[in-house]
């Protein structure tokens, strides 16, 4: 029974792991705004079920927090699905889901400069190794392909991603709205489809609908990890806290390696395992060092 509660955050990395298979899918079948917001469209719809009574007899609280509310969902369900649309174009499964597991370290970061959190011994050493271990990753094991350009665009998307997810992460837990979560995630994802039905009304008529192929993606997307996900991955911080689930990220990339070798044929280099192995220890040692670096410093001066 102890370990009933860790198959809620286990459940959501698998259903996040099918979610980057869907992404890379999605490269060559669908535009990466048009998945955006139809994956959106069918969420709120979904949602819409059993959130929307509930959210329209707490309209008052909603209306006083609604401009926060279409910030966090600009950042995590329109800016951060459609740069991961974007990079899946341009890079491996393998990579997107090991620059997303980065987002628990990004998170500490975004805290420090905008929360005024100080920053732990562990939150600077697991820094630098991330940096350097994402450095020989994005490289394929050859540092100096940064000084000189040779870096994939996708990866560079994702970090961008991972950044922007992160930031969604602080500002979250920044405004305290008061709100119950599902009320929250339907408003967020009812403006992130309002900004992205803006976006998608400029799109030629042909990039804009969806076609046959990509509808079993919108449907996963729109259904199991818009909604299921964070379903499970809700229950998780109730059950386990925050913390405890975050470490649930680091198992994201190797579900993601095995799936996209099997399906993609995705290959794991000696430069996936280098790389990824230190960049989430370096994730760890910061979820798990949490000594104040300016006690350590004073103790020192």
């Amino acid at each position: 029974m102890s370990a009933f509660p860790s198959l809620f955050p286990l459940f959501a990395i698998l259903l996040w792991a099918g979610n980057v298979m869907v992404s890379r899918l999605s490269a060559h079948t669908i535009d990466p705004f048009a998945i955006t917001f139809w994956r959106l469209v069918l969420a709120v719809l979904v949602m819409s079920t059993f959130v929307l009574r509930g959210a329209w007899r707490n309209r008052a609280a909603i209306k006083a927090h609604w401009p926060k509310l279409a910030l966090l969902g600009f950042l995590a369900m329109a800016l951060f699905q459609c740069l991961s649309y974007q990079a899946a174009h341009t890079t491996t499964a393998t990579n997107m889901a090991i620059m997303t597991a980065l987002v628990p370290l990004l998170t500490m970061l975004w805290s420090v400069l905008l929360l005024g959190e100080s920053p732990t011994l562990g939150m600077l050493a697991g820094g630098l190794m991330s940096f350097g271990g994402l450095v020989y990753l994005i490289t394929a094991g050859h540092p100096l392909l940064l000084v000189s350009g040779g870096v994939h665009t996708g990866d560079l998307l994702m970090l961008a991603a991972a950044l922007s997810y992160a930031l969604y992460g602080v500002l979250l837990r920044r405004w305290q709205t008061g709100l119950p979560s599902w009320q929250s995630t339907y408003i967020q994802a009812v403006c992130a489809m309002a900004f992205m039905l803006i976006v998608v009304l400029r799109l030629p008529p042909d990039a804009a609908l969806p076609n046959r192929a990509s509808l079993p993606l919108i449907a996963y997307a729109g259904v199991l990890a818009s909604v299921v996900l964070p379903f499970f991955w809700m229950q998780g911080v109730k059950l386990l806290g925050p913390n405890r689930c975050a470490i649930f990220m680091n198992l994201l990339p190797v579900v993601t390696a095995v799936i996209a070798a099997g399906w993609f044929g995705e290959a794991v280099h000696a430069y996936h395992l280098a790389g990824g192995s230190v960049a989430l220890a370096g994730v760890i040692l910061a979820q798990c060092w949490q000594k104040p670096f300016a006690a350590r410093y004073s103790a020192t001066a």
